[in-house]
């Protein structure tokens, strides 16, 4: 989120410390931040499955069913767990986390994967836009980025939604390996200093 995020400020001639912006990495899970300064304010936790859902996982759930279902004696505490991260979201409701195979469904004329894709893009644009309304700062970006910043049929719905209230930049891809060797490149020139993380 945060290469992508800079990459956008560098695109725009702007700081990314001193911008900011709002970060929606769509992949396997589907986490949405807020940056600003430099510094990421919110995010949900797209690992256990919260925010939007994604081709794995099952996104924000009833509290009250979840709860009764996690009593229910129906699922070990493992099964349930799996069900929320790992076979939700997209494969709970189309049997696939492929979403090239549900590009390709949708292009046969599919109208259920269809219908599940704008409801991804519906949730998508709803975590942004709520970000948007809380950000202490005026947001100079919304940032699309990961996996599935490739897949049109998703991002052109969560653009349509969300460019009336922000300007809307697309960075395809994950990033992941790229970032680690842009930041390990920053440390040894001396522009950014390694952060210590410690255990409690």
């Amino acid at each position: 989120q945060k290469s992508a995020a800079r990459k956008v400020a560098e695109e725009m001639s702007l700081v990314y410390e001193e911008a900011s912006f709002i970060t929606a990495h769509m992949g396997g899970g589907i986490s949405v931040a807020a940056h600003v300064k430099g510094r990421v304010v919110d995010v949900n936790n797209a690992l256990d499955g919260e925010g939007p859902f994604s081709p794995e996982r099952s996104g924000g759930l009833p509290s009250g069913q979840l709860a009764r279902l996690a009593v229910s004696g129906i699922y070990t505490p493992a099964e349930l767990q799996k069900r929320i991260s790992g076979r939700g979201g997209m494969f709970a409701y189309l049997g696939t986390k492929n979403m090239e195979a549900v590009g390709r469904r949708i292009q046969e004329g599919d109208t259920e994967a269809a219908f599940y894709v704008k409801a991804m893009a519906f949730q998508i644009a709803k975590e942004i836009c709520s970000l948007l309304a809380v950000c202490p700062a005026p947001v100079d970006a919304v940032v699309l980025t990961g996996g599935l910043s490739h897949f049109s049929a998703l991002v052109d719905d969560v653009v349509a939604r969300v460019s009336p209230y922000a300007s809307v930049r697309i960075v395809p891809g994950e990033r992941e390996m790229l970032a680690l060797a842009e930041n390990g490149f920053a440390v040894l020139e001396g522009k950014r200093q390694p952060l210590q993380y410690h255990r409690k």
